[in-house]
């Protein structure tokens, strides 16, 4: 009996992996609007209704998929800014190189993110809620290190924080777009260090002119 215990579990694991995969792959190629039920059921190898069971609508298996970008896109960042330091250029650093390691390791997950954070913005409903949230606690986490550099005068202070935080996440999204775009034109590793390069260069105080 346990054994069968097992072997359903085991089976319903399966099943909602398969699910997640196959929605992911579909939603980052050609957007959740345009995605069916039937075409993510006949990619996973299972029925129409096996969606339903397990997630009751489409949009319950994208918010079951926002549950794995939570952890994998932020609360990775949040373990990588706190793990790295002392300084808040190290954090930065930190988090540009961590956020590069998902684009080999994961990339669809973030590519998903900021997909849906555009196809849902202005929509309502608990997906942009949560896309919402997602990226407050990152402009959040982001802003908090612009502050620590100020206080140790690494970092400018003549630009608003929140804007410089924009900045920022908007070039992690950006070089992700531009990745995902243009990959054979660009090598990985280079884009990374240009954008690292580029962000610690904004965030610099500005040196004075030689007399």
């Amino acid at each position: 009996m346990q054994a069968l215990r097992k072997t359903k579990r085991q089976q319903r694991e399966a099943s909602i992996e398969a699910l997640h995969e196959a929605a992911l792959a579909l939603f980052v190629s050609r957007g959740y609007e345009q995605t069916t039920i039937d075409e993510i059921a006949e990619r996973a190898g299972l029925s129409k209704g096996a969606v339903y069971f397990y997630f009751e609508s489409k949009e319950g298996l994208l918010y079951s998929l926002f549950d794995q970008i939570d952890s994998v896109v932020t609360g990775r960042m949040m373990k990588t800014l706190s793990a790295a330091g002392p300084s808040a250029g190290t954090k930065i650093a930190a988090f540009v190189n961590g956020q590069a390691e998902l684009g080999i390791t994961d990339p669809d997950r973030v590519l998903l993110l900021i997909l849906i954070s555009l196809e849902f913005h202005g929509k309502g409903g608990r997906i942009e809620e949560r896309t919402n949230d997602i990226y407050g606690r990152m402009y959040a986490a982001l802003e908090g290190v612009i502050r620590l550099g100020r206080k140790r005068r690494e970092f400018r202070d003549d630009l608003p924080v929140g804007e410089q935080a924009a900045i920022i996440v908007a070039g992690h999204d950006g070089t992700f777009l531009e990745w995902h775009r243009r990959r054979k034109k660009f090598d990985g590793g280079q884009l990374v260090r240009a954008l690292r390069t580029s962000m610690l260069a904004g965030l610099a105080v500005p040196q004075s002119p030689a007399p």
